[in-house]
């Protein structure tokens, strides 16, 4: 190692500042000094820097060795498995179906404290949404476990990935896929979906147990948010309430759909959208539907924030975005609140509420 020839000289140009260029190469760059002793050293440590990477590194690896032992040599398929090890098992199954894909292949047995900059941004130069979603997520991890000593990217220099524009589907392509579909458990699952904008497993799963007759209210519990959240609960309008008469009165609604995984689900529908030539759409989109639709009606935001289980009022207005919304006139407005009969909802009660009739 001692007989290494350096990498690295310096020259200077006049009374200039020094400078240093590769020996052999065309690489060249400013010292910012016009001290010879301080250039020296500086090009001294360049060619150490060049001369001993393998010690370098080795010394690396010994101070973090003595914070955390495991630090030098853990890799991000240890991160990989402890993050698909949490939260809900579809939630751990759409995490391993991630890590499997081929843009983490060129990270997954690198040591993370070996990681580069470069070695995220060649995966996000080709990374689709999902893919650049969970390597922030793994990179985030890493940093919380405080098994990553620093980030490999700051937050700014996370590129922008923009994702896949969803859209609702309309009232006509509602129509087209109930006239085409054959199967009679299917076709109540869709219109159902279409009337509550419930999402698909919710709906999937429900039973007769969710259906007040007593009360008129349908209820139901999020799968995403746990059994602890708060139900939907939706007053069952003329529309509903012929549909629900048409299903089981005891046990599932739907006990076919109700065995089949998500995936199966959305794929047959993706086959239906096929064969009527309806692109862009999924089983989701069932719930931008409702959203704007709730909307384009002036439908009150925190019921339908209610009814769709979001808590955030910037994800509603994501689902809402391309609702169709005519205002009406002021002065009308203002003739209804000087004459006093402006509709206002009642007050806060254990009881269920409805909305939609008039006064």
């Amino acid at each position: 190692m001692e007989n290494m020839q350096p990498k690295y000289r310096i020259y200077r140009r006049g009374e200039a500042v020094f400078y240093w260029q590769e020996i052999g190469g065309t690489k060249r760059g400013s010292l910012r000094t016009k001290d010879r002793q301080a250039a020296e050293e500086l090009v001294r440590a360049m060619n150490e820097s060049h001369r001993q990477p393998s010690l370098n590194l080795a010394l690396g690896r010994a101070y973090l060795s003595a914070h955390d032992p495991k630090m030098a040599q853990r890799t991000w398929r240890q991160v990989m498995e402890e993050m698909a090890a949490h939260g809900k098992e579809s939630t751990r199954r759409r995490c391993r179906t991630a890590m499997r894909s081929k843009g983490f292949d060129a990270i997954r047995t690198k040591p993370l404290v070996q990681t580069t900059s470069a070695d995220f941004l060649e995966i996000l130069r080709d990374a689709n949404t999902s893919t650049a979603f969970y390597l922030r997520r793994l990179h985030n991890l890493a940093l919380d476990y405080g098994w990553l000593p620093w980030p490999v990217l700051s937050n700014a220099a996370w590129p922008k990935m923009q994702p896949k524009q969803r859209r609702a589907i309309t009232e006509a392509e509602q129509r087209a896929i109930i006239a085409q579909e054959q199967t009679t458990e299917r076709r109540a699952y869709y219109e159902l979906l279409w009337l509550t904008g419930a999402a698909q497993s919710d709906a999937a799963e429900m039973t007769a147990e969710n259906i007040d007759w007593r009360d008129g209210v349908l209820s139901f519990r999020r799968k995403k948010l746990g059994v602890t959240s708060e139900p939907a609960r939706l007053t069952i309008g003329p529309k509903l309430r012929g549909l629900l008469l048409t299903l089981p009165r005891n046990g599932d609604l739907f006990p076919t759909l109700k065995r089949h995984i998500a995936a199966h689900r959305a794929t047959e529908f993706q086959r239906r959208c096929r064969i009527l030539k309806i692109e862009g759409v999924t089983l989701h989109s069932y719930r931008y539907a409702w959203a704007q639709r709730a909307k384009a009606c002036g439908y009150p935001q925190r019921f339908a924030q209610e009814a769709l289980g979001h808590a955030s009022k910037a994800v509603h207005e994501a689902y809402a975005r391309g609702a169709m919304v005519v205002c009406p006139s002021l002065d009308e407005y203002e003739q209804i609140a000087a004459e006093k009969i402006m509709p206002i909802p009642g007050a806060y009660s254990m009881q269920p509420i409805r909305y939609g009739q008039a006064g």
